[in-house]
């Protein structure tokens, strides 16, 4: 059966040809040909130029997701055993794969797909209906690129309730594919022993993408009293606890999440030196520095403030306040280690905001280092979306 053609207008597709894999609705001419929602699409420039095959949706702004620039390649079980083999050697190289992404959507060219392996278990969310007609048979190919090299995985849970699933036309959705297994998986990281809860944990559970940022604060801690905001389930404040730090406050609003980085605590004999409150940070904050509180270390690790370009306002002055609240809180020559989760917080928005943070707070700041997400989640260059974790380190000096 022959496949229908999108065609695009005449000077529209530019991020499509400058390396991106995105189509947009209103860069649309004509489809021709017949075609149901989540199938396969030849692309063509206005001009007839092939552009490559992708999935097309007429219910997404994003209409088509590109799989591939050869509009000749057959999209079968042999070319998503190929990608899968890719990410999965690509990460053998980069990273400690216990528990890794193993699939990281457009940067490892699955559009709409991440995949996370937490020790011997799978988590996926599936976010765009092309993929998700693929998704178990993605996810037997991954079993079987693991089980070539003795790694045995138990179980799969899917976690695609991601609200972006209703601009795909798709219902939000969270179960088991395959045989239950019990949901809190015990993974290592950097040393520090954590329960991840990958049916009701935020996103997959876990956030791996801080994996060497949390690595690179334990050098700061020892003997330092630490204050680590919007703690999640503890893994900043564990890191501080596990380097030798004195005294570890973890802070945040949810009382799931506080209730399980105490049990985390506790799994790494550390709940005599890490505690853990349930408090709003920003409200938070103020009465500290009222109380003339002082730290060797204060890391901010807040929600994405902005999930859109129209929020980028409001989201700036959310970052600069918990900047400069934290700021406030460090002794002089501590340190600070402050960062954002939103792709459309860019890095040059986010540097300036935190040097507004530093003059309002009347303090100087000395870069240690600048990171952003660890390597399974790689920053496909003309892929924005794929570039999102900012993270800096700074030690934080009086005005001398």
């Amino acid at each position: 059966m022959s496949l229908a053609v999108v065609t695009l207008k005449k000077g529209e597709g530019r991020f499509l040809k400058s390396g991106g894999m995105w189509v947009f609705d209103n860069e649309i001419a004509s489809v021709m040909g017949s075609f149901v929602n989540g199938d396969i699409v030849l692309v063509h420039d206005f001009d007839g130029y092939p552009l490559g095959r992708g999935f097309i949706n007429r219910n997404s702004k994003i209409t088509i997701r590109l799989l591939t620039r050869n509009e000749n390649q057959k999209i079968d079980e042999d070319f998503f055993e190929k990608r899968v083999r890719d990410a999965w050697e690509y990460r053998k190289k980069v990273t400690d794969t216990s528990s890794c992404r193993v699939i990281f959507g457009e940067a490892d060219f699955f559009p709409g797909l991440v995949v996370d392996k937490f020790e011997d278990v799978l988590v996926v969310q599936s976010l765009a209906l092309g993929i998700d007609r693929w998704k178990e048979l993605i996810l037997d190919l991954i079993k079987k690129v693991l089980s070539e090299d003795g790694i045995t995985i138990r179980g799969v849970y899917e976690r695609s309730d991601a609200k972006v699933r209703k601009q795909e036309g798709m219902e939000l959705y969270k179960g088991f594919i395959g045989e239950e297994f019990p949901t809190l998986v015990e993974i290592q990281e950097n040393g520090v022993r954590y329960q991840v809860d990958v049916k009701d944990g935020q996103k997959t559970g876990f956030f791996l993408d801080q994996k060497y940022n949390r690595l690179a604060i334990q050098k700061l801690c020892k003997d330092a009293r630490v204050l680590d905001c919007f703690t999640h389930t503890g893994s900043f404040a564990l890191n501080a606890g596990i380097a030798g730090a004195k005294e570890v406050t973890g802070v945040d609003a949810s009382e799931l999440a506080v209730h399980q980085a105490q049990e985390n605590a506790k799994l790494n004999g550390l709940d005599k030196t890490v505690k853990f409150i349930c408090e709003d940070v920003f409200e938070l904050l103020p009465k500290l520095e009222e109380q003339g509180e002082k730290y060797d270390v204060v890391i901010l690790d807040p929600p994405a403030f902005t999930k859109s370009r129209s929020s980028v306002k409001n989201a700036v002055k959310g970052y600069r306040e918990i900047n400069l609240r934290g700021m406030k809180l460090v002794k002089d020559g501590g340190f600070l280690a402050t960062c954002s989760c939103s792709h459309f917080m860019e890095y040059e928005l986010f540097t300036k905001t935190i040097g507004q943070a530093a003059r309002s707070a009347h303090k100087r700041l000395r870069q240690v280092e600048y990171r952003t997400q660890a390597p399974d989640h790689p920053i496909l260059w003309s892929s924005d979306e794929s570039y999102y974790l900012k993270f800096y380190i700074f030690q934080v000096c009086d005005e001398k």
